[in-house]
C-alpha cells in the first residue's frame, strides 16, 4: 500500500500474542501447566519462545518482501511518506518495536496470568508511542538516509538494524527473566 505507516504491521504481532495469551488463560493453561512436572519458572519462557518464534518469523518475512519490493519496483514507489520506507532500517525499528512490546506486555501480565487487558493496553500504548515518534523523527533532515531505499546509506542502515537486532534480544531476555520472577510469585 502505498503511503501506508509500515511500522503497523508491529502491532499485529503483539495482537497475535495477546489473543494467544487470552485462549491461554480461557482454556485454563496457566492452572493446567502449573499442576505438570515442569518448573513454574519454565511456564513464561515457554510462551515467551512461541512469540519468539512467530516475531523472527515476521522479521524474516518483512525483509523478503523488502527485498522483492526494493528489487521489483521502481525507486520513485520505494519511498513511503507517511513512515518509514521498507529498508534494512526499517527491519531494525521493527526488532526495537517487537523488543518493546515484549518488555512491556510479559512481565505485566505474568504478574497475573488472569489479567491480559490491561498489559495488552500498556504495551499496545508503548508500541503506538515509538511508531508515532518514528513517523516524527523521519520528517526531519537528519534521518534522511535511513528512509531512502537500499543500497544507498548502507553502513548507517546495516548500523540501525543490528542495534533493533540487539536491543530486540534484550529487551526479550530481560522480558523472560522478569516474567520467569513474577510468575513464581503468581498464586493460580
Amino acid at each position: 500500500m502505498p503511503n501506508y505507516p509500515y511500522e503497523v504491521i508491529f502491532f499485529f504481532s503483539g495482537l497475535s500474542v495477546f489473543f494467544t495469551c487470552m485462549a491461554a488463560r480461557e482454556n485454563g493453561d496457566p492452572t493446567f501447566t502449573c499442576s505438570l512436572p515442569v518448573k513454574k519458572k519454565s511456564i513464561p519462557l515457554a510462551r515467551i519462545l512461541v512469540a519468539l518464534f512467530f516475531q523472527c518469523a515476521l522479521l524474516l518475512l518483512t525483509a523478503l518482501c523488502i527485498a522483492v519490493k526494493q528489487t521489483v519496483f521502481p525507486e520513485t514507489l520505494l519511498v513511503n511518506s507517511a513512515g518509514n520506507s521498507a529498508n534494512l532500517a526499517f527491519c531494525g525499528f521493527g526488532g526495537l518495536v517487537l523488543g518493546a512490546f515484549n518488555l512491556t506486555f510479559f512481565p505485566l501480565h505474568f504478574r497475573d496470568p488472569n489479567k491480559i487487558g490491561v498489559p495488552f493496553v500498556i504495551a499496545a500504548a508503548v508500541q503506538f508511542l515509538l511508531i508515532g515518534a518514528v513517523i516524527v523523527v523521519r520528517h526531519l533532515p537528519f534521518y534522511t538516509p535511513l528512509c531512502s531505499p537500499d543500497p544507498a546509506y548502507f553502513g548507517i542502515k546495516l548500523a540501525v538494524l543490528f542495534l533493533g537486532l540487539f536491543l530486540y534480544c534484550a529487551m526479550t531476555a530481560l522480558a523472560a527473566l522478569l516474567s520467569a520472577k513474577r510468575f513464581e510469585r503468581a498464586d493460580l
